[in-house]
């Protein structure tokens, strides 16, 4: 409504009517979208190039290269609705157990046989 009777009337004089903020009719008057469109294009491209292994973190590097700014919760938000939340490093992987320098290989003297007898 503001929008459409910004030419005949002030528009600080209709927020006030209103009793909405002037700072809120400018917010939610400006073009946000746009740049949405733009980061999220942004973002899908860094998280294809990067064979699907980037995260946030590496994301926002490579946007900071690029010039745009986003910080890494609005990358995760972002990722999220676009379901690309899981890359390729974040599944366990097994580990094999590396043998500790204390725990060297001791022969077995006794063979198995606990019960000696003096001879």
């Amino acid at each position: 409504m503001i929008k459409n009777n910004r030419y005949k009337y002030s528009i600080s004089a209709m927020c006030v009517v209103l009793q909405l903020s002037r700072s809120t009719y400018y917010y939610e008057a400006k073009e946000q979208s746009n740049a949405e469109d733009e980061l999220t294009a942004a973002i899908l491209e860094i998280f294809r190039k990067s064979r699907q292994n980037y995260g946030t973190r590496k994301i926002k590097h490579e946007l900071e290269k690029l010039g745009m700014i986003a910080s890494r919760r609005r990358i995760n938000r972002i990722m999220k609705e676009n379901e690309l939340l899981v890359s390729n490093y974040t599944v366990a992987q097994f580990k094999p157990h590396v043998d500790k320098c204390n725990e060297s290989k001791v022969e077995n003297v006794l063979k198995r046989e606990f019960d000696q007898q003096e001879e």
